[in-house]
């Protein structure tokens, strides 16, 4: 089964926060695993801002790993938009208990869209329809 890995759980990991062994466990108990140019972002800045590394060597670290465990770019295209803003419209930050965020909205559009289960940590994503 593929997963679409987001920022968050990838942050987790290249950080090192206090659950990333099992957050890497996680992704690892899957053997197709998808990223995109917006969770990309996200996680160099997010790994940027936990650990100071920098942009240029959080973009490295975060590049290497992707590359490592055989990630597949997916493109954002028309129908990653239209899911994205749908996504916000059901569940955006003061629209829902969700919360979603305009990555977190992309990160549930290119799952959508690839027919992928969806990687994350914290509980956002478990008040969507995604499972």
């Amino acid at each position: 089964m593929s997963a679409f890995v987001d920022a968050s759980i990838l942050v987790a990991i290249l950080a090192r926060e206090s659950d990333y062994i099992e957050q890497n466990d996680r992704l690892l108990s899957h053997d197709h695993l998808l990223w995109s140019p917006i969770s990309r972002w996200e996680t160099i800045g997010g790994v940027a801002r936990a650990t100071r590394y920098g942009d240029a060597l959080s973009a490295e670290i975060a590049d290497a790993f992707a590359q490592e465990n055989g990630f597949d770019m997916v493109q954002i295209g028309e129908a990653e938009a239209r899911i994205a803003s749908e996504a916000h419209r059901r569940y955006g930050k003061g629209r829902h208990d969700a919360k979603l965020n305009m990555g977190d909205c992309f990160a549930y559009a290119c799952a959508r869209t690839n027919n992928a289960t969806l990687l994350y940590k914290g509980d956002d994503f478990a008040r969507t329809d995604l499972r």
